[in-house]
């Protein structure tokens, strides 16, 4: 738990740059329940950060600009029953949002045009279904 939390292949979040808070978890957990505290609270100091290059720093504050709080990246975790459980759910959790924050954008999308074979067969297969429908028809129409 002392080492950091690797995001990408350059960029490793330091240890001292994490701050959790415990507290108690909500809902049924047994004789333990008042005594345990298995509910994590991760920080990240996203803006402040000295770990973080600053290409990427611009594009995660940006993604991520919904859920920071003063540019503090806070994530919770409280599905366990166990503190430690609780404290590598939320280290992941973590790890696989600054992934999706930093990524790449996707390369834009190249306009195409459908071909003339595909708009034939697609007025083809029109065809076929009117006249199919028509004669279904009682009417005689």
């Amino acid at each position: 738990m002392d080492d950091g939390l690797r995001v990408t292949a350059r960029w490793v979040v330091p240890a001292a740059e994490l701050r959790e808070r415990f507290s108690r978890s909500s809902g049924p957990g047994g004789q333990g329940v008042n005594t345990a505290d298995s509910r994590v609270e991760l920080s990240f100091d996203l803006a402040g950060s000295p770990s973080l290059p600053e290409s990427l720093r611009a594009r995660a504050l940006d993604r991520l600009a919904g859920r920071l709080v003063d540019g503090v990246l806070t994530i919770a975790a409280s599905e366990h029953r166990a503190q430690l459980a609780n404290r590598e759910a939320a280290r992941e959790r973590l790890v696989a949002l600054l992934r999706e924050a930093v990524a790449p954008p996707p390369p834009p999308r190249r306009p195409t045009r459908p071909s003339r074979a595909a708009k034939e067969r697609r007025l083809a297969d029109k065809k076929r279904r009117s006249q199919r429908k028509r004669d279904r028809r009682v009417d005689g129409d």
